[in-house]
């Protein structure tokens, strides 16, 4: 019995979900920043109360990654199968892992006052695009202030 469960919690490990002892599931995502941006390490903490498991990589450019320019914010993650770039609520992201759409992954261009991340005084609507490898881009989400 024991064995099994130790069988099954690395499987869990291994694909990238982590199961609490009360049940309540958590989901590994990397993080890759610059070292000094804060409003990152705001966004990832507002992940890690909704459940993920944030590894932060600092790089001096994180334009690598597979997002178009013209959609960059300034951090990217990496979660199951998707790359999500800036400040994307967590409810969109776990709608992401739930729906699992034929998409590359999530866009917040800019950093949109009001969204993850991003406090002040004066929130704006914005909206979290989709991307795809053919270069198409929906909106996923609208949020209001």
């Amino acid at each position: 019995m024991r064995l099994s469960i130790i069988i099954v919690g690395l499987a869990l490990v291994g694909s990238g979900t982590v199961l609490t002892v009360f049940g309540a599931q958590e989901t590994a995502m990397a993080v890759y920043k610059t070292p000094y941006c804060g409003c990152c390490d705001i966004w990832m903490s507002h992940m890690e109360k909704n459940g993920f498991v944030i590894q932060m990589i600092d790089l001096p450019d994180t334009t690598r990654a597979s997002v178009p320019s013209h959609l960059a914010s300034c951090h990217t993650g990496y979660v199951g199968e998707y790359v999500v770039e800036g400040h994307i609520p967590a409810k969109d992201i776990r709608r992401l892992l739930k729906e699992q759409p034929e998409i590359s992954g999530l866009v917040l261009p800019g950093m949109p006052e009001g969204s993850p991340g991003m406090p002040g005084p004066n929130p704006v609507a914005y909206d979290v695009l989709s991307f795809n490898s053919k270069g198409e881009v929906k909106v996923f989400a609208s949020h209001e202030p």
